[in-house]
């Protein structure tokens, strides 16, 4: 299976509009699918909108991360692989929550963005079937981050504050930080 490339913020095709996918069944578009879905797994990601291999469909792939049991064992066929064609959210639940975020076109980098978080999604699947979703939690943010990719939007214009956005080296040093002021600050409590 051939890889896409992913592109970065310096293609201005990122930040374009997509256009909604008028033939599901072409075998083109599934190819594409196979391809973005691959692309997807390759560069350990959840998500992968049609815009960052610079293909401008309201299109989406996205794989949930498998659930764990109470060992932290990955349950068995938990993930689930979702093909989103022309997605629109027709509800969001007024509570936001606040969660870091990262993405394939933006590597090395994450931030601090707010999200809905519940969420209802109408589109339709990889064979032009109806798809209805209500989604909550990591869901709900995944679906979000990805169908903004459709409008041109990434996760940096949704920061909390310009402040709140770091390297994963700066990010991972910050909690091995506070992760050390807390034992001490237990210790001393002991």
């Amino acid at each position: 299976m051939t890889l896409l490339e992913i592109i970065t913020p310096a293609n201005p095709a990122l930040r374009h509009k997509a256009n909604p996918v008028e033939r599901v069944k072409e075998p083109q578009l599934q190819q594409l699918i196979d391809q973005m879905i691959a692309t997807m797994r390759h560069a350990h990601g959840v998500g992968l909108a049609a815009p960052q291999v610079a293909q401008p469909l309201r299109l989406v792939v996205i794989e949930t991360p498998a659930e764990v049991d109470d060992d932290g064992e990955e349950i068995p066929d938990s993930r689930k692989l979702y093909t989103v064609i022309n997605p629109q959210i027709t509800w969001a639940s007024r509570k936001m929550v606040l969660g870091i975020e990262g993405c394939l076109s933006i590597p090395g980098y994450l931030g601090e963005v707010a999200r809905h978080q519940a969420i209802k999604v109408e589109a339709l699947d990889r064979m032009g079937r109806k798809l209805s979703l209500s989604l909550k939690g990591w869901d709900a943010r995944i679906f979000q981050h990805e169908i903004d990719h459709l409008d041109g939007i990434l996760y940096t214009d949704r920061l909390t504050a310009p402040e709140n956005f770091w390297s994963e080296e700066e990010l991972r040093k910050q909690e091995e930080e506070e992760e050390k002021r807390e034992q001490e600050s237990k210790g001393e409590r002991e």
